[in-house]
C-alpha cells in the first residue's frame, strides 16, 4: 500500500507542479521578454519559481493521491479482505501515516532551506535586472518608459550595437518639455554615468510660457541619461528569506532586520514547521474518510466531497492561528492548530470507522 501511495504522489505532484509552473513562467516570459530579457534569464527565474511551487502543491498531491488508492482499494474489495482477516483502521492506517510523514519530511526541506534560498536569490536577481541600462533600453521597435514623464523609443538595433531612429522625449519639467530625434546614437559608460551619444539629429525645446518652440540642429550630442534609469534601494533581506532555526532563535533581531513584527516572524518560523505536518494530516483525512464508507455502486464521491470539506475547515484553522500568533507571539502553538485539528478529525473517523465494522454480539442461546 505504501509503494502505492508513493507512485500516485509521484504522479499527482507531476502534474500539479507542471499545471502552476506552466501558469507562472507564462507570466514571466510576459515579464522579462517584454523587458529586453534574453531566454537565459528567463530559464534561471522559471527554475528559482519551482521551490515555491512545489511547496504550494504537496499537500494536495498528498491528499488526492490518499484519496485515490484508497477508492482503488475499495473498490477492487482489498479493504473488505482485509478487514476481514483482521486488519482494524489503526492498522490500515499505518502506511498511510508513513506516506504522510515521508511527505512532511519533503516538505521540511523545501519550507526551510529550499524556498527562502530561492527566493532570496530572485530577490538579488531582479534588483540586478532593475538597474541594467540594456534591459530597460535596448528594446526594438517599443515605447519605454524608463521613468514618470520620459520615453524612448529606437526603431532598430545593428550589429554592431548602434541605435538607429532614436527618439527621448523628456516632460519632467512641468514648465517645459524636450524632445530629441537623432538617425543613429550609442550608449557610453562613463565613469559611473551611463550616457547617449546621438548623431545627426534635432532637439526641440517647448516652454509652456508663451508656447514657444525652439529647435537645433546638431552633429552630435551627448545626454546625460544616468538619472532615466531607476535605482533600486539596497536589497534587504526579508522574513521568507531568513532561515527557520535563526528566526526561532532570534526573533527580536530577525524583526528589527526585516522591518516586520515579532508576531509575523514567529508565526513565519512556526508556520513553515507547521506546513509539514499538514501533508501528514491531508493524507490522514483523505484515508480516514473514505474509509468510513460502505460499499456502493455509485461511489464513493460523498466521502470524497466530505473530505474535500474537512480540508477546508482545516485551512481556516490554518489561518486563524496565524492571525493570532501575529497578533501574540506567545500564542505560538495557534501556528499548529491546523495540523492538529486535521489529526485529530482523522483519528476520530478511524475510531468511527473500527466501531461502525465491529461484529454484534451474538445473542445468548438459553439452555
Amino acid at each position: 500500500m505504501l509503494s502505492q501511495l508513493m507512485v500516485l504522489f509521484g504522479f499527482f505532484s507531476l502534474v500539479l507542479v507542471s499545471v502552476y509552473w506552466i501558469n507562472r513562467a507564462v507570466r514571466l516570459f510576459d515579464k522579462l521578454i517584454g523587458d529586453g530579457q534574453s531566454a537565459f534569464v528567463f530559464l534561471e527565474f522559471t527554475a528559482l519559481t519551482l521551490p515555491n511551487v512545489i511547496r504550494l502543491v504537496l499537500p494536495m498531491a498528498a491528499f488526492a493521491a490518499s484519496v485515490y488508492v484508497t477508492n482503488r482499494l475499495s473498490s477492487e474489495s482489498e479493504l473488505v479482505v482485509m478487514q476481514a482477516t483482521g486488519y482494524s483502521p489503526w492498522r490500515l492506517a499505518r502506511p498511510v501515516a508513513i506516506y504522510g510523514l515521508i511527505v512532511g519530511l519533503m516538505m521540511s526541506v523545501l519550507t526551510h532551506f529550499l524556498v527562502p534560498a530561492s527566493l532570496f536569490q530572485m530577490q538579488q536577481r531582479e534588483a540586478e535586472i532593475a538597474e541594467n541600462v540594456t534591459a530597460k533600453l535596448l528594446t526594438e521597435g517599443t515605447f519605454l518608459h524608463p521613468t514618470d514623464g520620459v520615453t524612448f523609443f529606437i526603431r532598430k538595433i545593428s550589429p554592431e550595437g548602434a541605435l538607429e531612429d532614436v527618439f527621448l522625449s523628456d516632460r519632467r519639467q512641468d514648465d517645459r518639455a524636450q524632445t530629441y530625434t537623432a538617425t543613429r546614437a550609442y550608449l557610453v559608460n562613463e565613469d559611473g554615468t551611463v550616457k547617449l551619444v546621438m548623431l545627426d539629429g534635432m532637439a526641440q525645446s517647448f516652454t509652456r510660457d508663451g508656447n514657444r518652440l525652439f529647435t537645433t540642429h546638431f552633429a552630435d550630442f551627448s545626454y546625460d541619461i544616468t538619472n532615466l534609469i531607476r535605482k533600486t534601494a539596497a536589497q534587504t533581506r526579508g522574513v521568507r528569506h531568513t532561515g527557520t532555526l535563526e528566526m526561532l532563535l532570534h526573533p527580536d533581531q530577525i524583526a528589527a532586520e526585516t522591518g516586520e513584527t515579532v508576531g509575523r516572524v514567529t508565526e513565519e518560523a512556526h508556520g513553515r514547521i507547521n506546513q509539514a505536518l499538514q501533508c501528514l494530516a491531508a493524507a490522514l483525512i483523505g484515508f480516514a474518510t473514505l474509509l468510513i464508507g460502505s460499499f456502493s455502486r455509485f461511489g464513493v464521491w460523498r466521502q470524497i466531497v466530505a473530505a474535500l470539506v474537512l480540508l477546508v475547515l482545516v485551512k481556516l484553522f490554518e489561518g486563524l492561528g496565524a492571525d493570532t500568533v501575529q497578533a501574540d507571539p506567545h500564542m505560538w502553538p495557534a501556528a499548529y492548530a491546523s495540523s492538529v485539528t486535521g489529526v485529530l478529525i482523522a483519528v476520530a473517523l478511524l475510531g468511527w470507522a473500527g466501531r461502525a465494522r465491529r461484529p454484534a454480539p451474538l445473542p445468548e442461546v438459553q439452555t
